[in-house]
């Protein structure tokens, strides 16, 4: 994955094997993200990373908010939890 999604998920990487502690509760083959307004934290699959409809959220995001966000993780704020639930449930990530 090159350009800046690929940025991000190194930064990712970087920020979590600093912080054992705070990836504790997310299992390997897994990402934390921040979801809505609320920022409510959301445990996914990193297989979703792939999907299309993931990588097309992730590009609305990145044009309209970028991802230099302070909370230390991926955060999705244009998407209601209930927007962003119904678009990773409906995602075959086997």
């Amino acid at each position: 994955m090159a350009g800046k999604l690929g940025h991000l998920l190194t930064r990712l990487h970087l920020a979590r094997s600093r912080s054992p502690a705070a990836a504790a509760d997310v299992p390997r083959g897994h990402l934390a993200v921040y979801v809505g307004e609320g920022r409510k934290r959301l445990v996914v699959p990193t297989a979703c990373l792939s999907h299309p409809a993931f990588v097309t959220m992730l590009k609305r995001v990145e044009d309209e908010f970028g991802f230099d966000h302070r909370c230390g993780g991926l955060t999705i704020p244009c998407a209601s939890e209930g927007d962003f639930a119904d678009i990773v449930g409906g995602m075959d990530v086997h």
